[in-house]
């Protein structure tokens, strides 16, 4: 069951703005849709800005102290907040403390469950799309509700870094195979199950949100401090003051490189109609990013567009991109199911299937990253 398309759609994005842009269309069973220029598109535009239908911090990065709105996934914390938490420095103070945009008298909480919005809109959005059937209330402490209790259980199962991408996906089918998805399905239906919306609270239904969660979702990052290292960088200074001002954030990184290494930002994941449509290529022409420092996701063109031409993004990230077509293939059939027959793929068909020591090295270092991440749970 799926709520009306054409109501859905007007929750997310403007139709009549993006319709002149895009479309999706159905290209073969293989492929399934896609999404297609409708008129020329130039490198560097914004083809579209998207609102997700639904969206989530993940749970690890809450535990860890992200504080980030609950509907929209900004940043709660000031920038100067972040830096200090994030870099050990509890008297750490930023210079042009002006340029951070969050602005913490408009943010609010749930008067029943304490939980913080950003503002009172995104309060009230939440509380008409979602949150009156998810509230806690007192309870919102209370270990033996059973929405805590499907925290814990998913927490338990599913380790940082979390990703709504290769990670997430692999491991929801690792839950399925093993027969833990049983536990969860049993908590999320003591925790909200009603009769009209039986469908979903059966083996079948329950495996269909996890598979489209899991082969739809998009990562989502926000950070006060990255803003205000985007402000800092617009700024016009005498050459004396910028070069102050680009060492001091040098130093800053590499003092949080040093404490908290590259988890920096609030991350969640979010499912996003025009953007679940996009396939995967190694040499994308579009690409997804966050700059609003919340949920909407913009998509801007890496390259000229031609009417008709499908817009494609990457399922991979730079350095994976920059690997060989056996190494891509080899992430893509392991974390996504396919097997990718892009131009550039198509070019290296005759290619050795040999994995480079590169990747041997890489796949060594992330299984003795993924011990010392098992090792570091047990001081949380």
């Amino acid at each position: 069951m799926a709520a009306p398309q054409d109501d859905m759609f007007s929750l997310c994005v403007d139709p009549g703005k993006v319709s002149s842009c895009v479309e999706v269309r159905f290209i073969d069973k293989t492929k399934g849709k896609g999404l297609f220029a409708r008129r020329s598109i130039k490198k560097g535009d914004t083809i579209f800005v998207e609102r997700p239908v639904v969206s989530s911090q993940f749970l690890w990065n809450a535990l860890y102290k992200y504080r980030a709105c609950e509907y929209c996934m900004r940043a709660l914390e000031g920038a100067e907040e972040n830096a200090r938490r994030l870099s050990g420095k509890p008297g750490l103070s930023l210079p042009y403390p002006e340029l951070c945009r969050v602005q913490s008298d408009r943010q609010q909480a749930c008067p029943h469950c304490q939980v913080m919005y950003c503002s009172s809109e995104c309060r009230q959005a939440a509380a008409d799309q979602y949150h009156r059937a998810l509230c806690l209330g007192p309870s919102h402490e209370d270990p033996d509700h059973p929405l805590n209790k499907l925290k814990d259980a998913w927490r338990s199962m599913h380790y940082p870094p979390e990703s709504s991408s290769i990670t997430l996906m692999a491991r929801m089918v690792a839950l399925v195979k093993q027969g833990q998805l049983a536990l969860l399905q049993g908590f999320f239906s003591a925790a909200l199950y009603e009769d009209h919306l039986s469908q979903w609270f059966t083996p079948g239904g329950f495996r269909s949100l996890f598979s489209l969660v899991g082969t739809n979702g998009q990562g989502i990052g926000t950070s006060s401090l990255s803003q205000w290292v985007h402000a800092c960088d617009a700024l016009q200074l005498p050459a004396q003051q910028r070069e102050q001002l680009d060492s001091f954030i040098d130093q800053l990184y590499k003092d949080i490189e040093k404490e908290t290494g590259d988890f920096l930002n609030c991350e969640g994941s979010g499912l996003f109609l025009l953007q679940s449509s996009c396939n995967h290529s190694c040499i994308p022409n579009a690409e997804a990013a966050f700059p609003d420092n919340n949920f909407l996701l913009h998509l801007s063109a890496l390259s000229d567009v031609q009417p008709g031409e499908e817009i494609c993004i990457s399922y991979l990230d730079c350095c994976q991109r920059d690997r060989s077509r056996h190494s891509r293939h080899k992430t893509l059939r392991e974390n996504y199911l396919f097997v990718c027959s892009c131009a550039r793929c198509t070019s290296q068909a005759d290619e050795a299937d040999v994995t480079s020591e590169e990747e041997e090295e890489d796949e060594a270092e992330g299984e003795a990253e993924g011990d010392e991440m098992e090792d570091e749970m047990t001081d949380v």
